[in-house]
């Protein structure tokens, strides 16, 4: 019998769980808790829901009042939906490594959304969670959340995250793998698996980078340095973070924590984030190791289709150095969208200016190769198109041929010297790469400073 429910907010928690089948998970079963199909998309809404119904029965947040948050996202969005059904505003502040999904979704929410730099720490006053607390002083009638301090996130999961695993295991898990971003989840978890079972592993997946490992496992807090991977990993311990639950802690980079991830969506159809991608990758390290089978749970944290134009991205992976990438020892190597996979954004002389204009509009560019039947013709830029504009209503009725002003200097062989590339886009904006007659793609200067960075890395 299917249940009517008043508002999405009563479809946040009770989750789904899902054994592992396609993946080596050695002598182990492998379970993971479907988090993502939350409402907004991740295990976040169950924290942001508890914050905020715990600051109105504690009187800390009035009718039309302001949320602000520092998060690297889920958490926004958690709030930012739960916002929209209370009617609160809703102010968040984020570093800027994190996806323009989840900018879109929370802005999309009603939600301001304030980015910040990535590239400092705790203590700086750039870091997103001084910004956010210096915020909450000058903004009336607001209420700081702070996650990372806030008892109610670690009740959240005590309450309704914790319970429901033991019950969908059937009160039979020997480990829970998590990872750290304010602690909330493998503390509130952590405590309450304990107390049905004090045998339980409780492991943390902490991503290359963060200083959160070390700690666990040595005792000792290193300096943080930088990661990809959104979410979890942390250059300080979270005061709610009770990091004397955990038994060990694995290390993932962020290529293992991306390849995990798109292997999960290949093999098992769930599309999930980079932060599960590290949790499943630790997860099956530690199902791997054990000589004696073992029921393991491990979270799918939030949705994959806020890092689409990242980690799902075959580009986006290649200039990061996390896929194999061409090796013809020329410039070919250096195109990011080649013609030959029909990755490059082109147009027919014979097409209208009207087609033109509309690629590059839907592909944010500003020139556009053409060809004809295969045979390159020159680069379309959009002062061509504006300049045929110019003469009437009718002008983006034209082919395309009769607006294209061919420039020789904007395309060189494939077997042209980097240097000779460089001079050109001294030139222009872009370079097409064409050999004996054939293109190959288009490049421009980020294409060149990625290149130049993953032959350094």
């Amino acid at each position: 019998m299917m249940s009517t429910y008043h508002n999405v907010l009563e479809l946040i928690g009770n989750t789904p769980l899902l054994a592992v089948k396609h993946l080596d998970t050695g002598c182990c079963e492998l379970f993971l808790k479907l988090e993502n199909q939350n409402p907004g998309g991740s295990t976040k809404d169950r924290i942001a829901l508890r914050m905020v119904e715990q600051a109105e029965q504690d009187g800390l947040l009035q009718p039309g009042g302001t949320l602000i948050e520092a998060t690297a996202g889920n958490t926004g969005l958690g709030l930012a939906l739960v916002a929209a059904v209370k009617g609160y505003h809703c102010l968040i502040v984020m570093p800027d490594k994190m996806s323009k999904e989840k900018i879109v979704h929370l802005r999309a929410l009603g939600a301001q959304v304030i980015m910040t730099r990535s590239d400092v720490a705790k203590g700086h006053p750039d870091y997103y969670q001084d910004v956010a607390a210096r915020l909450a002083t000058t903004t009336p009638n607001s209420y700081y959340i702070n996650q990372f301090a806030n008892v109610a996130n670690v009740q959240a999961h005590t309450a309704s995250t914790g319970p429901e695993i033991w019950q969908q295991m059937q009160h039979d898990i020997d480990a829970f793998v998590a990872g750290v971003g304010t602690g909330g989840t493998i503390t509130g978890v952590g405590r309450f698996l304990r107390t049905m079972n004090p045998q339980v592993e409780l492991i943390l997946a902490d991503p290359q980078g963060s200083i959160l490992a070390d700690y666990v496992n040595h005792g000792s807090m290193g300096q943080a340095t930088s990661w990809l991977v959104e979410g979890i990993g942390e250059d300080f311990i979270p005061s709610i973070s009770d990091m004397s639950l955990l038994n060990r802690a694995i290390t993932v980079s962020d290529k293992e924590a991306f390849l995990a991830a798109r292997d999960l969506l290949a093999r098992e159809g769930i599309l999930a984030g980079s932060s599960t991608g590290v949790l499943l990758h630790a997860a099956l390290l530690y199902c791997r190791a054990q000589s004696q089978p073992k029921r393991v749970v491990t979270l799918v944290c939030d949705t994959g289709n806020k890092y689409l134009s990242k980690f799902y991205n075959d580009v986006w992976m290649r200039d990061h150095g996390f896929l194999p990438t061409s090796q013809y020892g020329d410039l070919r190597d250096v195109i990011a969208y080649p013609h030959a996979s029909k990755a490059c954004i082109t147009v027919a002389d014979t097409d209208t200016l009207a087609t033109a204009h509309k690629r590059m509009y839907d592909h944010h560019i500003s020139q556009l190769p053409v060809l004809r039947e295969q045979q390159y013709m020159g680069l379309l830029h959009i002062n061509d198109v504006l300049r045929v504009m110019q003469q009437g209503a009718d002008a983006l009725k034209q082919c395309v041929a009769d607006a294209l002003v061919v420039d020789e200097r904007a395309h060189l062989a494939a077997t042209a010297s980097l240097t000779a590339l460089q001079a050109a886009l001294e030139q222009q904006p872009c370079v097409a790469i064409v050999q004996d007659g054939v293109f190959y793609g288009v490049l421009t200067a980020i294409d060149v400073v990625n290149f130049l960075k993953r032959r350094v890395s």
